[in-house]
């Protein structure tokens, strides 16, 4: 029976976190037995201009400032190189809102690594989607497909943090809205572009907020399925304009579990070493994530506030051993790839 609205938020807010670790591990052990995946990706950051300069954000430049930088298609490739000679199968493309880039920037970049790379494009948020629709006048559902037509598979879940407007208004005003990021979605759906869905958790929201933004996603997974997984990860005040404290590994776990748990029409929760660390990200294992991610051979946005944490396969692998389970490594479609 599915699990309602206010059912979650008492769980969530009284439950023992134990208790939802192995009622979330029951359901994943159901659809997944032992089997744990990842996937060998590189994130490549093409610009740290942002235009939104989000309070809890410690990666963004202002474009005049001594730090900001523009990648040129050169240095992108270099680095789509270097991902594909280190085993990758995935790009993660994702930037700051440059003030002055158009539409053509973007298509020029995906047809130049579709022309020479047989990888997958999993690239630009909801947020960065809106923007290059309104720069160019167009409509979000015509921007996706001039960008699908370039090149782009899926589209990854960033920059929905908490899909409540109270929470968004005070953290990131200048930043899309929930009904915004969903629309994005759902157009992305409408054209077979599936995607994942985020969340970070530590903003200052209520349990209640936390429920809200996990029952949205549910609702349009009901109407599209075009959802891959889930990922959660927990706010890092380092370097912000923000700051506060980070969340507990207990209070990370919980919503953990209550993902798995609640979000009963999204088949994979992805658990978050790269905010945790390697013990807790081996936990989450036991909490209802049957996937740790990527070993990321590049991230910074994390960096910039000041986590950092190094993985490579034969670290993953070991890890998801010692966690009882069954490493395999996957593409973007959680295709198996290989057994180990």
């Amino acid at each position: 029976m599915r699990m309602e609205f206010k059912e979650a938020v008492e769980l969530l807010t009284n439950g023992d976190p134990i208790e939802m670790g192995r009622a979330a591990d029951a359901e994943r052990r159901k659809r997944f037995d032992d089997t744990v995946t990842f996937i060998v990706d590189r994130n490549i950051n093409y610009t740290n201009v942002c235009k939104n300069e989000c309070r809890f954000c410690a990666f963004f430049r202002r474009k005049d400032h001594n730090d900001a930088y523009l990648l040129t298609n050169e240095e992108i490739l270099a680095k789509v190189q270097e991902t594909v000679d280190a085993g990758g199968t995935q790009l993660m493309i994702q930037g700051g809102l440059y003030p002055d880039l158009g539409l053509k920037y973007y298509e020029d970049m995906l047809k130049s690594i579709n022309s020479k790379y047989d990888i997958t494009i999993h690239s630009f948020t909801a947020t960065e989607i809106q923007h290059f629709a309104y720069q160019e006048g167009i409509s979000i559902l015509e921007c996706l497909k001039r960008l699908q037509a370039a090149g782009l598979d899926s589209l990854p879940g960033g920059g929905a943090e908490i899909l409540v407007d109270e929470v968004r208004k005070r953290v990131s005003p200048k930043k899309i809205m929930t009904d915004d990021w969903l629309h994005v979605m759902e157009c992305a759906h409408s054209i077979g572009m599936e995607s994942t869905a985020t969340m970070v958790i530590g903003l200052g929201e209520t349990m209640a907020q936390r429920i809200e933004h996990m029952d949205r996603i549910r609702q349009l997974q009901d109407k599209t399925g075009g959802f891959r997984a889930f990922i959660s990860w927990t706010f890092q005040p380092h370097n912000t304009e923000m700051g506060g404290e980070k969340v507990s590994g207990w209070d990370y776990m919980r919503n953990l579990a209550m993902s798995r748990l609640y979000m009963d029409n999204i088949k994979h929760i992805q658990g978050s070493w790269v905010t945790q660390g390697e013990r807790i990200g081996q936990l989450t294992l036991g909490f209802g994530a049957d996937d740790l991610g990527s070993i990321m051979l590049e991230e910074n946005v994390v960096r910039a506030a000041g986590t950092a944490y190094d993985m490579s396969i034969n670290k993953m692998v070991e890890m998801i051993k010692g966690a009882g389970k069954k490493p395999a490594q996957r593409n973007t479609k959680y295709e198996i790839l290989r057994r180990f």
